[in-house]
């Protein structure tokens, strides 16, 4: 959905208002008496959470985490934390929600609750152009290197599908995966589609890859969706989500979110 011109920048005027350092307290929507809640998010997956160059966080999940506690009337914090330890992180009490593109899948279900869905993306392989990769299964990337990233849903997908024919090398975060993809470290990668299309469509070094093979929707996996995790149990604080979800979504605040980062819909 795209925006007026006007709109738009009105819209990126309030939004730059909004944006938290690490632990800064969400502003001006929050009443005193309103819940406190401690929100975890990675910071290194733009452009869905990152850090810019004043070292603020910024992305689009951290725009709808705005969104949400001031909907919901939360007094919010935002806690980096490095994602292999969000789930402990989030069962040990050291914050309250994760609001950091997870994925809903089987195990994580499990572990964590969560809210109703609030953006959906495919996983797909990226190689470089000109590898001379066209078909992705685990017979045509037999002896082909994989790269993923440690404790995600691709990775374990690479790990229950291709590790017996190929070489794996797990990456501690989404930049050093791309960057492995493309100074040739590995010949593929798989990633979340969304997740990557910035660093493709909008960067020098993303000029080097595209997509292979077709979207992968296993959800298992991958989920169905990428939900906003909290403890078991914590279903007033869930539910006061839910609707504060519902109501950006009718109120419009989700649509000028999704646009200030992708040129189509990903609800």
């Amino acid at each position: 959905m795209h925006l007026a011109g006007k709109a738009m920048r009105n819209w990126l005027r309030l939004l730059s208002t909004c944006t938290c350092l690490l632990t800064a307290a969400l502003p001006a929507a929050a009443a005193e008496g309103d819940l406190a809640v401690k929100v975890a998010v990675e910071g290194a997956f733009p452009p869905f959470n990152y850090l810019d160059a004043q070292q603020k966080l910024q992305g689009f999940d951290v725009d709808i985490a705005n969104a949400l506690c001031e909907s919901a009337h939360l007094t919010c914090e935002f806690v980096i934390q490095k994602w292999e330890d969000m789930i402990p992180g989030l069962l040990a009490k050291r914050y309250d929600v994760i609001v950091s593109s997870m994925s809903m899948s089987e195990e994580r279900r499990k572990q964590v609750a969560f809210t109703d869905v609030y953006y959906n993306s495919p996983s797909i392989f990226i190689a470089r152009k000109g590898s001379g990769i066209s078909e992705v299964n685990p017979e045509t990337l037999k002896g082909v290197s994989i790269g993923v990233t440690k404790a995600t849903a691709q990775a374990a997908f690479v790990d229950k599908f291709y590790k017996a024919g190929s070489e794996v090398t797990v990456f501690p975060e989404s930049p050093d995966l791309y960057k492995g993809l493309a100074d040739g470290s590995v010949d593929i990668i798989l990633e979340d589609k969304l997740a990557i299309y910035d660093w493709l469509t909008n960067t020098k070094a993303g000029q080097c890859c595209e997509f292979r093979g077709a979207d992968l929707l296993d959800t298992t996996y991958f989920g169905a969706g990428a939900g906003i995790a909290l403890r078991p149990g914590d279903d007033d604080l869930r539910q006061r989500l839910n609707t504060a979800l519902a109501d950006i979504k009718a109120a419009g605040t989700y649509d000028m979110i999704n646009a200030k980062y992708f040129p189509f819909s990903i609800e």
